[in-house]
């Protein structure tokens, strides 16, 4: 999550119950790590179940539980109201991913494979194309918020985080969350950082560390100005209860 200082103090006003449910959804990769070594412990016995166990709950259970929270509980806004009902899931379905940017070499062990990284981003809800190839470093925040096309290639250590605090047209920072979208035969170069809202349209190769701000197109080598009242508009006002 970004560290904006706005974002801070949002977290900081919020009632004590709402404090409590974040503080147990960070809890989620200490709750996943100790379940497996329980469960290994369990099956010590069993090496080969013990395995399937473990595989299991690293990479099946999380995409799984996250795609079944946002169908029951979608996020339909773009602006995020902090505290909202939206917000939790969103941080809830962050913490699934988390053990994951903890220890990157996880997710480097499914790139080994050909096309395995790609089909395991699917079940969280990615839309992947075909062929698309995933450079070593790269690191993937808000996996269910992709959307790919076909004979993609990221460079080595770029960053996708389809989550981020900008300003609205009062100057107000707000939570705003939204799709990465990257066309087809596009080239992403070498730790490059994509954040909210991102489209790159096909038969796009891009520089070595671009970044962009929220909301931009880049569209024959050219980045088109953000449309800063989409960034910013809030499709609804108060928050949800939870």
């Amino acid at each position: 999550m970004s560290t904006d200082s706005s974002g801070t103090v949002a977290l900081k006003s919020l009632p004590a119950l709402k404090k409590l449910l974040l503080l147990l959804c960070n809890m989620i990769p200490l709750a996943q790590v100790a379940a497996i070594g329980g469960l290994c412990w369990l099956l010590r016995e069993s090496p080969w179940a013990a395995l399937v166990v473990v595989l299991g709950i690293l990479y099946v259970f999380p995409p799984l539980a996250s795609r079944g929270v946002t169908a029951v509980l979608p996020i339909r806004r773009t602006v995020v109201p902090i505290g909202s009902r939206e917000f939790f899931v969103w941080w809830f379905t962050l913490n699934l991913q988390m053990l994951f940017c903890r220890f990157p070499f996880l997710e480097e062990l499914l790139r080994i494979i050909p096309a395995c990284y790609s089909f395991w981003l699917r079940l969280w809800g990615a839309k992947i194309g075909k062929l698309t190839y995933w450079a070593a470093g790269t690191i993937i925040l808000d996996r269910p918020w992709l959307e790919i096309g076909d004979h993609v290639v990221f460079g080595a250590g770029v960053r996708l985080n389809a989550h981020v605090f900008t300003p609205d047209r009062q100057g107000e920072m707000v939570f705003v969350l939204a799709p990465i979208t990257i066309g087809d035969r596009v080239t992403i170069g070498g730790y490059s950082l994509l954040v909210a809202g991102t489209e790159i349209a096909s038969d796009q190769c891009t520089r070595a560390f671009l970044i962009l701000p929220p909301f931009s197109r880049l569209v024959d080598g050219r980045r088109v100005k953000p449309l800063r009242e989409r960034v910013v508009e809030d499709e609804g006002n108060g928050e949800h209860g939870l």
